[in-house]
């Protein structure tokens, strides 16, 4: 169970290390490149399969926990500023990343990459101001 005190109004975004545990299946996790899957056509829109526009969700395979469309599709924000060097010495047990910071984390790859940017395990991050058509979001409700 993570504590955070960043919600409003029982709504927010996952934490990094909370988007790539659910991702990767929680405790159920097989051990997949992909969320559900090695087989990344089995579960996400990307660049070899999605004719260049998002796609709306749950036409793929869900991952170990239900979860659909965590690998591809679109870059889902995470709450957490970004820091390449913030997990070598980040606390082990629910992360929250760095206090501050000019970029905030990204996941998940979108319809436009290749496999590679599509795995539970790439990481990317843009300016919170940033609109880009391949970002969106998946909240959490906290309530």
């Amino acid at each position: 169970n993570v504590t955070c005190d960043f919600s409003a109004n029982g709504y927010r975004l996952p934490t990094e290390a909370e988007w790539e545990y659910a991702a990767k299946g929680g405790q159920k996790s097989k051990g997949y490149k992909y969320a559900g899957s090695d087989y990344i056509d089995e579960v996400a829109w990307y660049g070899d399969n999605s004719e260049n526009k998002t796609h709306p969700v749950v036409q793929k395979q869900p991952n170990d926990i239900g979860l659909y469309d965590i690998s591809g599709n679109v870059w889902e924000w995470c709450w957490d500023w970004y820091s390449d060097s913030y997990y070598s010495n980040s606390p082990k047990d629910n992360p929250t990343g760095p206090s501050s910071g000019g970029d905030r984390v990204l996941r998940g790859g979108h319809w436009y990459n290749n496999a590679y940017y599509c795995r539970t395990a790439y990481r990317t991050y843009s300016h919170p101001t940033n609109r880009y058509y391949g970002n969106g979001f998946r909240i959490l409700r906290t309530e």
